[in-house]
């Protein structure tokens, strides 16, 4: 008995120094960026002898990046951008979603199976042809380019719909025999039972977004109309780089998505449960 005892401590011990190895390793990077951030460019890569924290921080990384490049521009591109595509795929996938689960019509199993096999798609396929049809639109250079085509999401009606098959039937059917429409069972019943699922989706939909790079650099060409992502690399030239800015810059560019995910953190957990997400 003592030693069956000892051999659980001994494993809880074994997985506690792995995780503790694990999460030392994901940390370490984010720290160095942090201590980048407050460098020059001469100290940010010296390594005889490292130092956390240097002996004159350089706080004025996060002023100069300012005044640099049109930073607050591009912010506000990023979250013009990022609140409005998060939006629509909340809207749409949870919409699509409702009928998929708790609606019955005519070769629904099959237009679910094709709408969720675009996800085994690489978007490289058709990277091409969605730009062709963004030029025919003329939204070459404009927002809203990128949030029609992320506008609506596979994964996110994947993900809402397994959420919407473990509330049962009945309830639906109940509030058609009090006369309900559809649309009013999915505002007052669906959307507040599905608030686990709607804030895992958020922050999935809303972290892709914000730190979207390959997309904003094909479609936005003008200046006044690039994200964060875009505006940092302009600070990477052919010869040199200030390589003290871009950390600071991406230390500012994960503020929001911080402040996204512990507002949303309670129901996160609750969310992957529920839809059934691993990974």
């Amino acid at each position: 008995m003592k030693s069956m005892h000892k051999k659980q401590v001994l494993s809880k011990i074994i997985v506690y120094v792995i995780l503790l190895i694990i999460a030392a390793l994901m940390i370490i990077p984010f720290l160095w960026m942090l201590s980048a951030s407050i460098k020059s460019d001469a100290e940010v890569f010296k390594m005889n002898p490292f130092q956390w924290i240097p002996d004159v921080p350089k706080v004025s990384n996060y002023t100069d990046i300012w005044t640099r490049i049109p930073f607050s521009k591009f912010v506000q591109n990023t979250v013009f951008l990022t609140i409005v595509v998060t939006i629509l795929q909340l809207v749409t996938s949870s919409f699509a979603a409702y009928a998929f689960s708790k609606l019955q019509f005519k070769y629904k199993n099959i237009l679910f199976i094709a709408y969720i096999t675009t996800i085994a798609m690489p978007w490289q396929v058709y990277m091409v042809p969605q730009f062709i049809l963004m030029r025919k639109m003329g939204l070459n250079d404009k927002l809203l380019a990128i949030i029609c085509l992320q506008a609506f999401s596979a994964f996110g009606v994947f993900m809402m719909k397994q959420f919407y098959e473990g509330i049962p039937d009945e309830l639906c059917e109940a509030a058609r025999i009090d006369g309900l429409s559809e649309y009013r069972i999915y505002s007052r019943i669906m959307l507040p039972l599905s608030k686990p699922a709607l804030s895992t989706l958020t922050i999935f939909t809303f972290v892709a977004t914000w730190n979207d790079y390959l997309g904003p650099l094909i479609y936005l060409r003008s200046e006044q109309k690039k994200t964060i992502q875009l505006g940092l690399k302009m600070f990477i030239g052919q010869y040199s780089s200030d390589y003290g800015l871009i950390m600071a810059g991406s230390v500012l560019s994960l503020i929001p998505v911080i402040v996204v995910f512990m507002i949303l953190q309670r129901y996160f957990v609750e969310g992957v449960a529920a839809t059934g997400l691993k990974g």
